[in-house]
């Protein structure tokens, strides 16, 4: 199954996350799919690629908790 979550990037402390597709049992930080976004949490910036994220969603893929939060923010969920 292809999951939506996130991908930590960033150092210690400073953290910042790409949003991802990649199988479900593969590691938080393993090889991805494809890239669809990012986030920093710190600065509550993010950058979405819509069509990606649409395409995938259609694919049948299943965002995470947090990525659907972020999803809904960005208004791609009503």
């Amino acid at each position: 199954m292809i999951k939506i979550r996130l991908k930590r990037r960033g150092r210690k402390g400073q953290p910042c996350y790409r949003i991802v597709a990649m199988e479900s049992h593969t590691k938080r930080d393993g090889a991805s799919i494809e890239e669809l976004g990012f986030y920093n949490p710190i600065t509550d910036e993010t950058q979405l690629r819509f069509q990606n994220i649409k395409t995938r969603l259609d694919q049948g893929a299943k965002p995470t908790k947090t990525v659907y939060n972020i999803l809904v923010r960005a208004h791609i969920f009503q």
